[in-house]
């Protein structure tokens, strides 16, 4: 009866009829072992062969720190493991864990949704059944790993046990907030990835209307798999049934693009990750078919030659975001050349991250005159903006938002009297 369960979160085959990216790494929630299907252990793949690269971490053998994010006390039994402490019948229990360690495994409750923040080095991940947000550091300094949660669930739900509610679908989105989707996708939910951690229900997807008439909503064709990213804001859910539907994050319209062909017949897919600008990595967590690589050109799939033991995976992270190349060069804004840009040599922004609402700029040297500051989302779209006049040397301007902006990544571009840009960076609002 567990199995059955646990097959059927992931929607087996019973509803089935021009610049490099920055990492060819993907991170992946995996069984314990070659023929393993307690999704508990976290490792790093290479995307071009589906070949493990590393075990970040292996639950019931690997030491680590569990946090509780609020009060930065330890997490306790139960807190987080609460009713859903029942055993699998693989792999190690997360009674067995709780008791080795003196508190609970972060991967006890399994996890079918994982997101990889490359800005801040964190892995997220959302537990099975109760939707808790997890994460480990990638970036502490000590041999043993650190994970953090914020105990309450991503999505309040009066039934565990009630699939619809489960969280299978996450990613990092353009803005670099998190996104995550249930099972039923009436539940999109946006959390921020900086120290202060919010997360807004953004409410149901909608279907266009458009297309075969598939709902994103329906449980056979649009439950369970995966949710990436591109650089112009939109997700993609690559769905358990090897649909494909876009996203819009804004409106919450859906659309669908099609199917992924070239797969096993008994392939579910479970996990995708972003390889480069046109392909994304798939994995299946109900079988040991291996890796494949879709073209989002046409949707057709290549199995990879991966060497090694092929783990199923349950879900698939990487830090790269579709068409970044295609949009980088399409810019609206280029880059100017150094000798016609000041920045960091005359201004200064801080803080960064920004945590209070507001920035301050320092102005050096002989930069008397009048200056508009603007602050922009990833797609170009301006947010905010201000003019300030500066009079002399070492003058501190500030730049506070008329609304609290959602955290995520940013631009703050300055340009002055002649609407030449002097200054042009990234900040981080948390």
């Amino acid at each position: 009866m567990k199995s059955k369960l646990l097959l059927l979160a992931f929607i087996t085959p019973i509803c089935l009829n021009a610049s490099a990216q920055e990492s060819r790494v993907a991170y992946a929630i995996t069984g314990q072992g070659n023929g393993s299907m307690y999704w508990s252990d976290i490792r790093s793949l290479d995307m071009r062969s589906g070949s493990a690269l590393s075990t970040l971490f292996a639950n019931g053998t690997t030491n680590f720190t569990f946090v509780d994010a609020g009060t930065g006390r330890l997490v306790e039994s139960s807190s987080f493991l609460g009713s859903a402490t029942g055993g699998t019948g693989q792999g190690t229990s997360p009674q067995a864990v709780s008791a080795a360690y003196g508190f609970p495994s972060p991967t006890a409750l399994m996890s079918a949704a994982v997101a990889y923040d490359k800005w801040h080095g964190k892995l997220f991940f959302a537990t099975m059944k109760t939707g808790q947000l997890v994460w480990m550091d990638l970036q502490h300094a000590s041999g043993t790993p650190v994970f953090y949660t914020t105990q309450k669930p991503l999505v309040q739900q009066a039934d565990p046990n009630d699939e619809a509610f489960n969280i299978t679908r996450m990613t990092i989105g353009a803005d670099g907030n998190g996104y995550a989707l249930t099972n039923d996708a009436n539940h999109l939910v946006r959390f921020t990835t900086g120290n202060k951690m919010v997360a807004t229900d953004l409410g149901s997807l909608i279907d266009d209307g458009a297309g075969p008439g598939l709902s994103v909503h329906n449980k056979c064709s649009s439950w369970g798999g995966d949710i990436v990213a591109d650089a112009y804001g939109r997700l993609y859910l690559f769905t358990a049934s090897k649909n494909v539907f876009v996203i819009d994050p804004q409106t919450l319209i859906t659309t669908y693009r099609g199917t992924v062909t070239g797969l096993p017949g008994t392939f579910s897919v479970n996990g995708a990750a972003v390889v480069d600008d046109q392909h994304v990595i798939v994995s299946t967590a109900n079988s040991f078919d291996g890796f494949y690589s879709v073209d989002m050109n046409n949707l057709a799939g290549t199995r990879l030659n991966t060497d090694g033991p092929v783990y199923n995976a349950s879900d698939l992270a990487s830090g790269n975001l579709l068409y970044a190349a295609e949009k980088n060069s399409a810019s609206v804004t280029p880059e100017l050349p150094p000798a016609e840009v000041m920045g960091n040599a005359l201004i200064t922004i801080y803080p960064n991250p920004v945590d209070n609402n507001q920035v301050k700029i320092t102005f050096a040297g002989n930069v008397s005159g009048k200056y508009l500051i603007q602050l922009a989302d990833l797609q170009g779209r301006i947010v905010e903006s201000t003019e300030k006049i500066v009079k002399s040397p070492g003058e501190i301007a500030e730049f506070r938002f008329q609304r609290k902006q959602p955290g995520g990544l940013y631009m703050i571009k300055i340009t002055d009297d002649a609407r030449r840009t002097i200054y042009s960076d990234k900040i981080m609002i948390e």
